[in-house]
């Protein structure tokens, strides 16, 4: 096979930004193509602090509060009457963070000597934020704020990196979506889901570089949605790459073969429909499989599956970020990621 790569989908062990990326320097070294600042301390929970923050925010008023301790204990918004959400009244943080972050990257990558190394910002999609911030109704009706506050800070991120920055689109939701979907709504579901998340891409600089992370969510290691086939996320990324546009950089495409506190299926049945996906010249196929809840050799007969059905190379990384692990479930993950890499044959 090709030489593999790890991929680190976001957060990371570590008490700052420095730590968590020295860490992972350590561990996976010139395998990496990207790495993102660990979202370490109170962003280890993706989009939780950002949702908390609007507490208080002018143009919203809190519906219910929530402490997270499970899907369902979460705050809700509404919009105050007489009031409208733009996206210019929405700080959603990625370039405070980038600002703090970048210079330490740089300084890091080199003295690692890894020239070719890019920084990865994790971009939440606008549906999602809308999902978690106003429930049910808020990918149906308040979408347009996320989108113009998500691009507006990515545009100001850009042009301070340039092509030394990826944008990850990260989307829990548009996939717990296909797999609660009756499959006869998976086409068109499918297409509708992906034109929300290549908008994002197409109000980019042209020639802007993005992966997307497909997911099933990961809220105290626990997942928001189950797959019981590839089918959903083989559809739903087919949908992505059939509408993405044109100019902008797709880099690879990250799938969820487990799904959080749970090791992927061993059933062969379940990774059947991965011969089905298409992805463009240069994309590459992030397999979400490892898991250190699982043995060393049970992954690497399913890896050896996988890179039978993918046409395209197939790079290594666990299913979501590790940010809602324990250090040693965190580090015992990332060695899992070099081992499978390291896999001959």
């Amino acid at each position: 096979m090709a030489d593999r790569f790890v991929h680190y989908v976001g957060s990371l062990p570590g008490a700052d930004a420095e730590s968590a990326m020295a860490g992972a320097l350590t561990s996976s070294g010139h395998r990496l193509r990207t790495l993102a600042d660990g979202e370490t301390g109170e962003r280890d929970r993706w989009i939780v602090n950002f949702v908390d923050s609007l507490d208080g925010h002018a143009d919203l008023e809190t519906v219910a509060r929530g402490a997270w301790s499970s899907y369902t204990d979460i705050p809700k918004y509404r919009v105050r009457k007489g009031r409208e959400l733009t996206g210019g009244a929405l700080n959603l943080g990625y370039v405070d963070e980038f600002r703090r972050s970048y210079p330490v990257f740089k300084k890091l990558r080199e003295k690692q000597g890894h020239e070719g190394l890019r920084y990865q910002v994790g971009v939440p999609g606008p549906l999602d934020l809308a999902m978690f911030v106003f429930g049910p109704i808020g990918p149906f009706k308040h979408v347009k704020p996320f989108h113009d506050a998500t691009t507006r800070e990515l545009r100001e991120i850009h042009a301070e990196a340039g092509d030394d920055v990826l944008f990850q689109i990260e989307v829990p939701v548009e996939l717990v979506f296909m797999t609660k979907a009756p499959k006869l709504l998976h086409g068109a579901l499918s297409r509708w889901l992906a034109k929300k998340v290549t908008a994002v891409a197409a109000d980019a600089p042209e020639g802007t570089s993005f992966g997307v992370h497909l997911c099933l969510g990961d809220l105290n290691n626990k997942a928001l949605g189950k797959l019981k086939s590839a089918a959903p996320l083989v559809t739903l990324s087919n949908a992505i790459v059939a509408a993405w546009p044109a100019g902008r950089k797709l880099e690879y495409v990250h799938a969820p073969l487990a799904m959080a506190d749970l090791p992927p299926a061993t059933d062969e049945s379940f990774y059947r429909a991965l011969s089905g996906l298409v992805l463009p010249a240069g994309c590459r196929f992030i397999a979400g499989l490892a898991h250190e809840g699982q043995d060393l050799e049970t992954q690497r007969r399913l890896l050896a599956l996988v890179e039978r059905l993918v046409k395209s190379d197939v790079d290594i990384a666990c299913a979501c970020g590790l940010g809602r692990r324990d250090a040693d479930q965190a580090a015992r993950a990332m060695d899992r990621c070099n081992e499978l890499a390291e896999t001959t044959g």
